[in-house]
């Protein structure tokens, strides 16, 4: 299961939304996030729906790959649907001792699954699509006007990128170490949902310890290489728009203005 979380990996391809400059694609998948939590319709969610797929069908990241990750959280919204379906007042659908169904809970319960997948596949298109230099690069030149006001906007990206990339990485140890643990004897796949969660305890330390010592590593090679931060440095690349990233603004917030329309009228 851990394997299967896409969240932090770049996915190699020849395609025109791995050409995007990165900050058209942060716009992109920001405008994108506040849609999936701002419309809540039928007819929206058709249109997020086919924005969405095709997209990915434009990355050329097969929809299995994006599709697995999926799996990693299934967990997570498994309990989020039953929280919006058991607590949610409203008209009673269905009710046995003190536990009620309602119309409105049904319907919370859809739209948080939905958004949810959506939240996390939109967010697997931007990283699996943009390496991580482009990244900090695009995280930096979008947040540079807050230079302004001494917020120290290169070291800001960098942490946000490594962050990010870290999360494959730390998966990769975390399943190294279950695979060790369980070759001398552990049990990680038995029990219920507590005895499973007891059974992870022991992977925290070395989970821990290992982290420390990539961050450690990662620390001294940056040091080898004379990183003081972001003051006087230079892109190796310099960022900019081309006609491919105007025409992407613009069927993104003609995209966000379709659905604005759709709920008014609707």
């Amino acid at each position: 299961m851990l394997r299967d979380i896409t969240l932090g990996q770049y996915y190699p391809a020849d395609s025109i939304i791995h050409k995007l400059d990165p900050r058209t694609k942060l716009f992109a998948t920001l405008l994108f996030i506040i849609s999936v939590f701002s419309f809540d319709g039928i007819v929206g969610f058709i249109v997020m729906t086919a924005f969405l797929f095709g997209v990915i069908a434009l990355s050329k990241v097969p929809l299995s790959f994006m599709l697995r990750g999926l799996k990693a959280i299934m967990i997570l919204l498994v309990i989020a649907g039953l929280f919006n379906l058991f607590l949610t007042p409203g008209q009673v659908l269905w009710s046995i001792w003190k536990i009620h169904i309602t119309r409105e809970g049904l319907r919370n319960a859809v739209l948080m699954t939905i958004r949810m997948i959506y939240l996390i596949m939109g967010s697997s298109v931007m990283t699996l699509t943009t390496t991580p230099n482009q990244l900090t690069d695009g995280l930096e030149k979008a947040l540079k006007p807050l230079q302004k006001i001494n917020v120290p906007v290169h070291e800001i990206a960098m942490m946000m990128s490594i962050a990010l990339r870290f999360i494959p990485i730390l998966i990769e140890e975390t399943d190294k170490i279950m695979k060790a643990q369980m070759a001398r004897g552990a049990d990680f796949e038995t029990g219920g949902l507590v005895k499973k969660a007891k059974n992870m305890v022991p992977l925290l330390v070395p989970l821990f310890v290992s982290a420390f010592r990539r961050a450690n590593d990662l620390a001294l090679a940056m040091e080898a290489r004379c990183y003081v931060g972001g003051e006087g440095r230079t892109k190796m690349i310099p960022l900019a728009y081309h006609k491919v990233d105007r025409l992407a603004y613009v069927v993104v917030i003609a995209y966000f203005v379709l659905l604005m329309v759709i709920k008014v009228v609707l």
